[in-house]
């Protein structure tokens, strides 16, 4: 029966500290050759965490998946603005300002993961992780922007 870990790793930088060790050290992988197929596989996404998931098809003969998943939509925000952290208190600070094709840019990144079964209703979850971010969209509140789209004055 196979067996699945799911873990965050930085991309790029997974090692054997932290998570990874403990939770497949046991399994008798060659945790050197696996950190580095990981590495390899997230190298893309370096800077943000993102999910990854182990499958151990066939213990015995230590065969294994990795599948990586796609880092959350704050992650794949604050690198398209380049910020390190979002604002902890919109109402005083703001975070940055994304521009439309970086919300777009997300949206089409993340739109298989997501509920929404098109690219408007994509655009609208990104805009929404925005407001709880404190990031301005062009200028203006990203509640602002839904509105806009909502009622056809943008196009997603």
């Amino acid at each position: 029966m196979p067996q699945t870990v799911n873990i965050m790793v930085e991309g790029g930088k997974a090692s054997a500290g932290g998570s990874l060790g403990p939770a497949l050290g046991p399994l008798g992988l060659n945790l050197g050759l696996l950190i580095k197929e990981i590495n390899d596989k997230t190298q893309t996404f370096a800077g943000m965490q993102v999910p990854v998931s182990i499958i151990i098809t066939d213990p015995a003969a230590k065969k294994y998946e990795i599948k990586v998943g796609i880092p959350p939509t704050s992650a794949l925000i604050k690198k398209e603005l380049g910020i390190e952290s979002a604002s902890g208190n919109k109402k005083e600070k703001i975070a940055g300002d994304a521009t439309m094709d970086m919300i777009r840019k997300v949206a089409n990144s993340k739109i298989n993961a997501m509920l929404s079964y098109d690219l408007k209703g994509a655009v609208m979850e990104v805009l929404g992780t925005c407001v709880s971010m404190g990031i301005n969209v062009e200028g203006k509140d990203p509640k602002e922007i839904q509105k806009l789209i909502t009622n056809g004055s943008i196009k997603p």
